[in-house]
């Protein structure tokens, strides 16, 4: 990584609403079932917040459960970063919104907007401001209300995502702890493939735009499922040439919750143990940003990360975006 001081994750936190959305609560709304969902995503229920809870709700509660592990109060947070492809306005950025929600008085604060990779993007910019000694404490957060920009009379997409957010907070490590390093990249050329295309720049609101029901997640799914396949292979191998490991030393790989099959693809790719990769995404769906601090979470939370194991984190998604991350814990 080229820094002068070792970063560790110090403390982890994850919030996701209580309502539930079955598989067979969307059998009653759209033409799908049960088994079709299960037998192509490995989704069989999702969360989904109330109405009057916004993604910057979510990644409150995320933060403060991750500040709680470790032992840190809001006000000694030097910057706040929410990584979310559902932030609750263009401006002002979601993370000022979470900075003043947990009493952050001395953070900074900005967004990134990365799609299902953002978390790992967000990990990676963080790790820096330690790393380099500008700040003590830094709060990272992936944050999603997917279902605000799901189209729910589409049956491709609308069972695929869900509500919450997961949180980490970054510290200044010992020497051979903590985060090894990191491999980023995108596909712009594929930037067309998963969107929401309108109500920007590119494509104001406007009567059509709404008609046209363009203020929703737009995805062409087989080759968005063969740029995840083939990245998620090679994220995780580029990540552990840089750190000088191998496939063999992953004590748990922790990989973005967006399909089963692709899962399971990485698993026989590295001939990885289904007991040493973490897999939720039977319970949340594709949480984006939020799903691998999720999973760290509840895989922490299972004792199946332990000291001194290494952990790796993979993602990818819209723009064609991916990174890949390499942790002693």
């Amino acid at each position: 990584m080229g820094s002068t001081r070792p970063v560790k994750i110090a403390g982890m936190g994850y919030y996701v609403p209580p309502h539930v959305l079955t598989n067979f609560d969307l059998e009653k709304m759209i033409d799908t079932s049960d088994s079709w969902i299960v037998e192509r995503t490995g989704i069989r229920e999702r969360r989904l917040a109330s109405r009057e809870v916004s993604t910057s709700d979510l990644a409150r509660e995320a933060a403060l459960a991750c500040l709680k592990d470790a032992g840190v109060s809001p006000v000694d947070i030097d910057l706040i970063i929410v990584a979310s492809a559902s932030p609750d306005h263009l401006f002002p950025a979601t993370a000022c919104l979470v900075q003043h929600a947990i009493g952050a008085l001395n953070a900074a604060a900005f967004d990134m907007e990365i799609g299902c990779t953002g978390f790992i993007y967000a990990l990676a910019t963080g790790t820096q401001y330690v790393a380099s000694g500008m700040y003590k404490n830094v709060l990272v957060v992936g944050a999603e209300c997917l279902s605000r920009l799901v189209d729910w009379t589409d049956r491709t997409t609308c069972c695929l995502f869900g509500d919450g957010a997961g949180a980490a907070l970054l510290a200044e490590g010992q020497p051979g702890e903590g985060i090894l390093g990191f491999h980023l990249g995108v596909d712009g050329s594929g930037g067309n493939l998963l969107s929401l295309p309108a109500g920007c720049a590119r494509m104001p609101a406007s009567k059509d735009t709404l008609e046209k029901r363009l203020h929703h997640i737009h995805m062409e799914g087989k080759p968005v499922f063969k740029f995840a396949v083939k990245i998620i292979d090679s994220a995780v191998t580029k990540v552990l040439e840089k750190c000088g490991r191998s496939p063999e030393d992953i004590g748990v790989l922790i990989p973005h919750q967006a399909n089963l099959r692709i899962i399971e693809s990485a698993c026989a790719r590295f001939g990885i143990p289904r007991e040493r990769v973490m897999v939720n995404i039977d319970k949340y769906g594709n949480t984006s940003s939020a799903s691998v601090p999720i999973a760290m979470c509840e895989a922490l939370a299972e004792g199946r990360i332990r000291k001194g194991d290494l952990v790796v984190l993979v993602a990818f998604g819209a723009g064609l975006s991916y990174g890949s991350a390499a942790i002693t814990w």
